[in-house]
């Protein structure tokens, strides 16, 4: 894995470039996926097996 400042120090590149946008699609797709994903993994144990 690469060193966390290098990566860190890639993405301020990026932002500097194209501003926040691309991070902020990210996060929000990433959430509107990941939510149902976890709400589905830790329900599921709850069904209707007596």
């Amino acid at each position: 894995m690469p060193n966390p400042s290098l990566l860190l120090a890639a993405a301020q590149e990026t932002a500097r470039a194209d501003g926040p946008g691309w991070l902020l699609r990210t996060v929000i797709i990433v959430g509107f996926v990941g939510v149902p994903l976890l709400a589905w993994f830790l329900l599921r144990g709850y069904g209707g097996r007596d």
